[in-house]
């Protein structure tokens, strides 16, 4: 049996953190527009992020990051944006539970571009694991 990755652990915890995003804001959106709620919620991850980066002092000038770096980091944060004003909107519409593991076809999805877009390799459990995301959003949304 192999050791657990490192990475798994990152892992498990953006998981276990996810899940509290979720219903931390279901809570949030009662009452309150979805898109300020994601709005409150990013300022506070750029003040959280910040004091991190500063305690590990892990600072860089802009102009040390390359153009395709800031390229990428500016693209994902488009997206970003766009997935948590969805997100938002979904859990302010619909059930923790349902909008949550529906969001997780995220997960499928990424699995696709990784093997289109990245080159990454399809691996029997990797295809089987994003098929039963597949599936369980199915079930979630149609039943």
């Amino acid at each position: 049996m192999n050791p657990i990755p490192n990475w798994a652990f990152y892992a498990l915890g953006s998981a276990f953190f996810a899940a509290l995003t979720a219903v931390f804001g279901k809570l949030a959106v009662t009452g309150l527009s979805s898109n300020l709620a994601t709005f409150i919620r990013t300022i506070v991850i750029i003040v959280v992020t910040a004091a991190i980066i500063s305690l590990r002092s892990e600072w860089q000038k802009p102009t040390s990051i390359s153009a395709t770096s800031w390229l990428f980091l500016v693209l994902s944060g488009i997206a970003t944006g766009l997935s948590w004003l969805c997100y938002y909107r979904a859990l302010q519409l619909g059930p923790v539970s349902m909008v949550a593991p529906v969001d997780k076809l995220s997960v499928a999805l990424a699995i696709l571009m990784g093997i289109v877009f990245l080159g990454e390799q399809l691996t029997w459990p990797i295809a089987l694991g994003g098929l039963l995301i597949v599936a369980g959003s199915i079930v979630i949304i149609v039943f």
